[in-house]
C-alpha cells in the first residue's frame, strides 16, 4: 500500500477517533443517577465524615480513661569516684577510724507503677455519656447533609433541566422566525408587505437570537455546576431525562408533615441529643466536689554494686486525693455547664418553631407549584390556539404584522412557563421532604 492508498484511511480513522471522543464527552443521566454519583463525590459529605470520624475518636479516648494506667522505668548510670573529705573523725564501735566506703562505679534499677480509679465522683462515666450524645449527634447531622447534598443535586438538575429546555424552545422559535423572515422578504420583493412590516419581522429574529445566546450561557453554566457536584470533567455534556418532571405526587395533610419532621428529622433529633450531653456535662462539672479514690500498686528492683541490693520489692494499696480548693473554685464550671445546657433547651425551641415555619412554606410552595401546572398547561393550549387564529387572520388579511409576532411571543413564553413549572414543582416536593426529614427515603 503506498502512501496515497494510506492517506485516506489514516484520515478516515482520525476522523473516527475524533468522534468517539465527542460522544464520549455526551452523558446521559437519570435523576437517580446523578443522586448515587452527587452522594459519592460530595465533598461536603467528606468533611462531614471526617467529622464524625472525630467524634467517634473523641468518644474512644475518654472511654480509655477507664483503663488502668501502668508505666515503667528503668536506667543503668555509670558513677564517678567523687573526692570526699571529711571534717569530723568518726570511728567505728572497735574504736578504730570507720572504714573506707565501698568503691562503686554503676548501678541500675527498674521500676514499675500501675493505678486504676476506683471512683471519681462519676466524672468519666458522665463524660462517656455526653460523648456518646454528641457521637450520635454527629451522625444525624451528617445525615442532615446527605439530605442537603441530594436537594442540592435535585436544585442542579432542574436548573440544567430549564435551561436545556429553554434552548429547545428558544431554536424552535428561532427557526420559525428564521423562516418567517424568509417569507416576508420575499413577499417585500413582489411588493405585498411593507418595508416596514419586514423589519419588524428582522427584529424579532434578531431578538430571539439574543435570547438564545442568554439561554446557551445559562445552560453551559448550569452544566458545569452540575458536572462539578457529580464529579465529571468539566467538557461533559449532560443529557437529562424529561420523564422525572412529569409526575405529580399527592401530599398528605400539614399536620401530617409537622409530625413527619419532628419524628424523622436529623438535625432536629440532633440538637436533642446536644441538649442530653449538656445534662451530662453537668454532672460531669459537679464530680469536682468528691474525692477520688484508686487502686495502686508498683515494683522495685536496684542493683548498687560492692553497695546495694533490693529486689522483689512489691507495694500495693489504696490512694485517696482531695482538692479542697474545689470547694469554692468547681461552682463556676457547674454554672458555666448549666448556661450551655439552657443554651441547648433555647436552641431546640427555636429550631422547632423553625421547622414548623419552613413545613408551612414547602407545604404551600408545592401546593402553588400544582396550581401553576395546571393554569399553564391551559395558557399553553389558550396560547397555541391563538396562535393558529391569529396567523390564519393575518393570511386573509384580517391581523397586522404586530399581532403575529405578538401572538408568537406568547406562544414561546407559555411554552417556557409550563416547562420550568414541572422542574420547580419537583424541587418543592422534594424541599418538603428535606423539611420533613424524609427525602433519603
Amino acid at each position: 500500500m503506498n502512501y496515497k492508498q494510506l492517506k485516506p484511511s489514516l484520515a478516515l480513522c482520525f476522523g473516527l477517533f475524533a468522534l468517539s471522543n465527542v460522544q464520549a464527552q455526551v452523558k446521559q443521566l437519570r435523576l437517580t443517577e446523578a443522586i448515587k454519583l452527587g452522594l459519592e463525590n460530595s465533598k461536603q459529605l467528606k468533611l462531614s465524615d471526617a467529622q464524625a470520624a472525630i467524634a467517634k475518636a473523641s468518644l474512644q479516648e475518654i472511654k480509655n480513661r477507664r483503663l488502668p494506667s501502668a508505666s515503667f522505668s528503668g536506667a543503668y548510670l555509670r558513677v564517678s569516684k567523687p573526692t570526699v573529705s571529711l571534717l569530723l573523725n568518726l570511728s567505728n564501735s572497735s574504736g578504730g577510724t570507720q572504714n573506707p566506703p565501698p568503691s562503686v562505679s554503676q548501678a541500675m534499677y527498674a521500676m514499675g507503677n500501675a493505678s486504676y480509679t476506683l471512683f471519681d465522683g462519676f466524672q468519666n462515666a458522665a463524660d462517656i455519656k455526653a460523648a456518646k450524645c454528641k457521637n450520635q449527634a454527629t451522625l444525624l447531622e451528617l445525615e442532615a447533609d446527605k439530605q442537603s447534598v441530594l436537594q442540592n443535586i435535585i436544585n442542579a438538575y432542574s436548573a440544567l433541566y430549564k435551561a436545556n429546555s429553554s434552548v429547545t424552545l428558544v431554536k424552535e422559535n428561532l427557526n420559525q422566525a428564521h423562516q418567517r423572515t424568509i417569507d416576508f422578504e420575499n413577499l417585500e420583493k413582489n411588493g405585498l408587505v411593507a418595508r416596514n412590516d419586514l423589519l419588524k419581522v428582522k427584529l424579532q429574529e434578531s431578538n430571539i437570537q439574543l435570547s438564545l445566546l442568554d439561554a446557551e450561557s445559562d445552560m453551559h453554566i448550569s452544566n458545569l455546576n452540575l458536572d462539578l457536584l457529580l464529579g465529571f470533567s468539566e467538557d461533559t455534556q449532560l443529557q437529562l431525562d424529561s420523564s422525572s418532571f412529569e409526575s405529580a405526587k399527592e401530599i398528605q395533610s400539614l399536620s401530617y408533615w409537622e409530625q413527619q419532621a419532628m419524628e424523622y428529622r436529623p438535625d432536629f433529633k440532633a440538637i436533642d441529643l446536644r441538649r442530653q450531653a449538656a445534662q451530662f456535662a453537668i454532672q460531669s462539672a459537679k464530680a469536682a466536689y468528691y474525692p477520688s479514690i484508686s487502686l495502686t500498686g508498683g515494683y522495685l528492683a536496684l542493683n548498687v554494686p560492692n553497695a546495694l541490693t533490693v529486689s522483689d520489692a512489691w507495694n500495693g494499696g489504696l490512694g485517696l486525693r482531695y482538692n479542697l480548693s474545689s470547694l469554692w473554685k468547681a461552682s463556676a464550671s457547674v454554672q458555666f455547664a448549666k448556661a450551655q445546657l439552657m443554651q441547648a433547651q433555647t436552641s431546640q425551641a427555636m429550631m422547632s418553631d423553625q421547622i414548623r415555619v419552613q413545613l408551612y412554606q414547602s407545604y404551600e410552595a408545592y401546593l402553588l407549584s400544582q396550581k401553576k401546572i395546571d393554569v399553564l398547561d391551559v395558557a399553553l393550549q389558550q396560547a397555541s390556539e391563538n396562535y393558529k387564529i391569529v396567523k390564519n387572520k393575518y393570511n386573509n388579511s384580517l391581523a397586522t404584522t404586530t399581532d403575529l409576532l405578538e401572538a408568537d411571543v406568547q406562544q414561546l413564553q407559555a411554552k417556557l412557563n409550563y416547562a420550568y413549572a414541572k422542574a420547580d414543582a419537583l424541587v418543592a416536593y422534594n424541599k418538603l421532604l428535606q423539611t420533613a426529614g424524609i427525602l433519603k427515603n
